[in-house]
């Protein structure tokens, strides 16, 4: 797995800017495509106050553009947005219809982010409020499309908008939360990815073993 540059804005209007997104995305693919890399994350950007139709239109030419390429293996995951002011892929209504403009739908798939979800809206403080948050989810997007997961805490409130990680089980969402959304059907089977701030190997292990309890 491989994630995209930060800088690159795929939903943006702007047209410089586009041109530089989109030059990066299909270079990562390539790259990808060569290193026999499964998937490649993207963040999907700002629509710039253009609306959320014009970004969701941008991403999904973009992606398209950079697949028509690619005849390798990698396939694009969205992921998904903490909610930020003019941001695309947060509701995931936005990431079912960047899925359905996607020609090669079997090159393109979701990393869901435990701490965006949480702060777009979507409470998994509990385990009821999991089974109410994913059911929402899977009204526009399958599980089955979700490939890979970001698994973060929050600092932020849910529905807050903040994109700020936390260690698991130190934030907003809290182990039982964790250990609710790690049991909801198989999410707690894909491959897990913590962006925690931990920085030290002490720390990271110890965060390991805690995901490894929440999961048995």
């Amino acid at each position: 797995m491989a994630h995209m540059p930060y800088l690159p804005n795929l939903a943006s209007p702007d047209k410089a800017t586009m041109q530089a997104s989109r030059h990066s995305l299909r270079e990562e693919v390539r790259r990808c495509d060569e290193l026999g890399i499964d998937y490649l994350v993207a963040h999907l950007g700002s629509h710039l106050g253009k609306g959320v139709m014009a970004g969701v239109k941008n991403v999904s030419d973009a992606v398209n553009q950079a697949l028509a390429l690619s005849e390798g293996p990698t396939t694009v995951l969205l992921e998904n947005m903490a909610g930020q002011k003019n941001s695309v892929g947060s509701r995931v209504e936005e990431l079912k219809l960047i899925l359905e403009r996607v020609k090669k739908a079997n090159r393109v798939a979701v990393c869901l982010d435990s701490c965006h979800l949480f702060a777009s809206g979507f409470d998994l403080s509990n385990e009821e409020a999991v089974k109410q948050s994913m059911g929402v989810f899977e009204d526009s997007v399958s599980l089955e499309s979700v490939k890979v997961v970001h698994l973060n805490d929050s600092k932020g409130s849910v529905g807050s908008n903040l994109d700020r990680h936390e260690n698991i089980g130190k934030g907003k969402i809290g182990t039982k939360g964790m250990k609710a959304f790690l049991h909801y059907r198989d999410v707690g089977q894909r491959p897990l990815i913590m962006e925690t701030p931990y920085g030290d190997v002490k720390g990271m292990k110890k965060s390991i073993a805690l995901v490894r309890t929440l999961l048995s």
